[in-house]
């Protein structure tokens, strides 16, 4: 039968030795003998595996205790570390990160190749297999079809708990897919024995099982129908948000008459005649995963929609809960590894409403903290609602011809320029700022005056040039 570690350091030959306290996956079928030395295997490893190591890479404390994170969530079922060339004895950091992850912990002596130890656990797979294969196939075929003919995810997970006669609960990051035990509490790592789902996607889903239970093999097999689910899921909710972004970018841009956006708006499911908050998430480093990603149980009744870049999802409330549920967003995102700033909408009734919130929201996310709340919008803002205000091309006009002149000779207008208006007309200030002479800060000036043919100095010109820089920096956010 299929192996545990339990099972090998059983085994007298190979005198593996116990390290670590923890012992979550010690019953657990070994999938595989993963040997590396690399300091970060993770994406290397499908989950279930053994990894071995002698740690030749892992110098410091630091380098021990990433390791074993990094194997822990990579789903392994624990990590064999063979002493004598390396390392004398097993670091007392990896050991101590292991027992706080719940990941086991064995010592393989220097005398025993690792070799032994992945030959004997490939020879219990081959035993194993012909044993269950007939047992298997029943119950693929009793898990594909509680699939294949409508009840979806919950019912393969009913069936798969049916037959190994204990509660499931399927997980993805801080949220529960599914949970068959009364009360839906969360699974911990005593008492329950975890399964990673890989979807080839940084989703990171796990399968929990309480313990005990007889797993004959259906498990994995569960795993890939679950992988396939999930992956199914994301196509779809990545073609709704799609659908849904669709309608959001033209309420947002005023290109559809109230009745029509209600309508529409209606087809994706928010009822624009309740309060309604926007929360937007900009991620420039992690945009793809981000319209992607699952949400938290709490907006589970939201509808999310990709514009441009971001995720934007609109939730049913009057602003009580909107910061709470802003907060559980982006505590989802960042157990998902993705940075993401996320801003807060007002709450409000109608189409033009919702479109307010979503302003108020993109003005929050300029603050950039984890968690924005909305503040009152600026004119500049209002004003780039507006699809009849060319606001855009004024600022282009504008300040095309300082970008172009600077990038020519290298010189510095526009920072000139937003200085000087930073520091409400004040050269001294400017100069200072800058470390510049006062001289040169009013040559600049008077370069950007005859440039751009407005005055920096003059009230009715600087608040020109200054709505021409808010503008273009508001744009680089929110491009239409």
């Amino acid at each position: 039968m299929a192996i545990t570690l339990a099972s090998l350091v059983a085994v007298p030959s190979l005198k593996l030795r116990k390290t670590g306290l923890a012992e979550t996956t010690w019953n657990q079928d070994i999938s595989w003998v993963a040997v590396t030395e690399l300091e970060d295997p993770q994406r290397f490893l499908s989950g279930g595996e053994l990894v071995l190591t002698t740690g030749l890479r892992l110098k410091s404390a630091a380098d021990q205790r990433r390791f074993v994170r990094q194997v822990q969530r990579a789903g392994a079922v624990g990590i064999g570390f063979g002493t004598g060339l390396t390392h004398e004895s097993v670091p007392e950091p990896l050991i101590a990160e292991a027992n706080r992850w719940g990941l086991p912990l064995v010592e393989v002596p220097y005398e025993i190749p690792f070799i032994a130890i992945g030959k004997l656990v490939a020879e219990s797979h081959s035993a194993d297999h012909y044993s269950n294969l007939e047992r298997l196939l029943a119950g693929h075929q009793i898990l594909a079809r509680a699939l294949l003919t409508g009840g979806g995810l919950a019912e393969l997970l009913k069936q798969l708990g049916s037959m190994l006669r204990t509660d499931v609960v399927l997980t993805q990051f801080s949220a529960q897919l599914y949970n068959s035990v009364p009360g839906k509490p969360a699974p911990t790592a005593e008492g329950w024995a975890s399964y990673p789902i890989p979807t080839g996607r940084r989703d990171a889903c796990t399968l929990w099982l309480r313990q005990p239970f007889i797993d004959s093999g259906i498990v994995s097999y569960a795993q890939n129908l679950i992988s396939v689910e999930l992956n199914n899921m994301v196509k779809q909710r990545q073609a709704q948000r799609a659908m849904a972004g669709q309608v959001l970018d033209d309420v947002i841009h005023g290109t559809l008459d109230t009745i029509e956006a209600a309508r529409r708006l209606a087809g994706v499911g928010i009822n624009s005649t309740r309060k309604n908050v926007v929360l937007v998430a900009e991620s420039t480093a992690h945009h793809k995963q981000l319209v992607s990603i699952s949400l938290p149980q709490s907006l589970e009744g939201g509808v999310s929609a990709v514009v441009g870049k971001d995720l934007v999802t609109v939730i049913s409330d009057d602003g009580s809960s909107a910061t709470a549920l802003a907060k559980s967003l982006s505590d989802h995102l960042q157990e998902a590894g993705i940075h993401a700033v996320i801003g807060i909408g007002g709450a409000y009734t109608k189409p033009n409403g919702l479109r307010w919130s979503y302003f108020e929201a993109r003005d929050a996310v300029a603050h950039g903290l984890p968690v924005n709340e909305p503040e009152r919008l600026s004119l500049t803002s209002l004003l780039l609602a507006s699809e009849d205000v060319p606001l855009a091309d004024m600022a282009s006009e504008s300040l095309t011809p300082l970008r172009k002149f600077d990038a020519a000779h290298g010189s510095e207008l526009v920072a000139t320029l937003e200085s000087y208006l930073n520091h409400n007309g004040s050269v001294a200030a400017v100069a200072e700022a800058l470390t510049l002479h006062r001289n040169t800060v009013r040559y600049r000036l008077a370069q950007i005056t005859e440039l751009t043919g407005y005055d920096p100095s003059q009230t009715q010109d600087r608040v020109q040039l200054w709505l021409a820089l808010a503008v273009q920096r508001l744009g680089a956010r929110n491009p239409r």
